[in-house]
């Protein structure tokens, strides 16, 4: 499930003078089938994690981000853990591609970068991987 806090309408995706129009709920759509595109035994293995969709995006190039406790390195002592959290920059992507197709490729991939790391994976074996 893709949980978003609400949001007033956004600028469109743009790159230059090239404009990829994306609503945010057209950009959530795209996470959801990423999401459904994971293979089964992996999406049932996710747990206690929420994927949101950040329309605004902050400063920078960070296409997505990982926050909590991989389930690599969840214990005994983790019971009661507020859900981790994959945040997916919507106006960062949408800046750094120049079609819609690229869109779907980009969240894709960053979807799968996310989903990597909250099952331990480092940057680094992601990047070996080609992810």
């Amino acid at each position: 499930m893709v949980g978003t806090r609400s949001t007033t309408v956004r600028p469109m995706c743009w790159h230059d003078l090239r404009m990829v129009t994306m609503s945010v709920e057209q950009f959530e759509e795209l996470v959801a089938n990423a999401l459904d595109g994971i293979p089964a035994e992996l999406g049932e293995a996710m747990e206690n994690v929420a994927v949101v969709v950040d329309d605004h995006s902050p400063p920078g190039r960070l296409l997505g981000l990982y926050e909590g406790v991989p389930l690599t390195s969840r214990g005994a002592h983790y019971s009661a853990a507020t859900p981790d959290r994959i945040t997916v920059f919507m106006a960062t992507i949408c800046q750094s591609c120049q079609t819609s197709r690229e869109v779907v490729e980009v969240v894709r991939r960053v979807v799968i970068h996310e989903v990597g790391h909250h099952f331990g994976i480092s940057d680094k074996r992601l990047e070996e991987l080609g992810w």
